[in-house]
């Protein structure tokens, strides 16, 4: 077994005794592998070990992966960064996942683009539930709104919403701030969108997340090991 099958096998225990712990299936929650900035073989050795769910950042990249790996057919990209206008194309065309859908218009341009034979990009509205000036993500109080118009569009699924937790937080500032988005994802049911997902949950704070209620939880450094950026 190679050193990322080894800490994949590691993260995927992990998850399952926070599930454990919190009174929770261990298959409630999907490990979504994080792996941008990492080449595509490394996506395929962990593909071989089971790992079937991968999130990327940034689009070029990412497509370029596709094509790499366009053999391994069952594979399930999540795009999990922020989706410039002038690639919402590849995402629409080649994507399964978008989590992080902050603006209406880029959901219009994304349903627009959609393949009329593809099935519906399943999607999450992004919280900026710690309200960071730096950070991406509609206001709490915005989101469930969003939603609904979201909802509306054809070829597109609101499956629920997804957060990054502000990054120096305790604790229990991170149970405030799942706890808050688990609160939203229950006004989103009760305002008429079905939805089952809570994306959220780092290499850091995983534990909690899963404790809060997360659904997909996305792991990069703790598999892949440390990025370098100037690659």
């Amino acid at each position: 077994m190679s050193r990322l099958q080894q800490n994949h096998q590691t993260v995927s225990a992990d998850i399952a005794r926070a599930a454990e712990a919190a009174g929770r299936l261990k298959d409630s929650v999907s490990l979504v592998a994080v792996s941008k900035t990492f080449p595509a073989a490394d996506i395929r050795e962990l593909y071989v070990a089971g790992q079937r769910d991968f999130g990327e950042n940034y689009i070029q990249e990412w497509y370029e992966k596709t094509q790499a790996l366009a053999d391994l057919s069952d594979i399930v990209w999540h795009i999990i960064g922020d989706v410039q206008s002038n690639k919402t194309k590849y995402v629409a065309e080649r994507a399964h996942w978008l989590h992080t859908v902050s603006r209406l218009k880029t959901a219009q341009r994304i349903s627009a683009q959609r393949p009329s034979e593809m099935p519906p990009l399943q999607v999450c509205i992004e919280v900026n539930i710690a309200g960071e000036e730096a950070k991406h993500g509609v206001p709490p109080e915005e989101a469930v709104a969003l939603a609904m118009e979201v909802a509306k569009l054809p070829n597109i699924e609101v499956r629920g919403l997804m957060c990054v937790a502000k990054a120096d937080s305790s604790d229990d500032e991170l149970r405030e701030q799942f706890s808050a988005m688990q609160r939203l994802l229950a006004d989103l049911n009760a305002a008429g969108v079905a939805a089952d997902v809570l994306s959220m949950g780092m290499s850091g704070d995983m534990r909690i997340a899963v404790e809060c209620g997360a659904t997909h939880v996305r792991i990069g450094s703790a598999i892949f090991g440390r990025r370098d950026y100037n690659k």
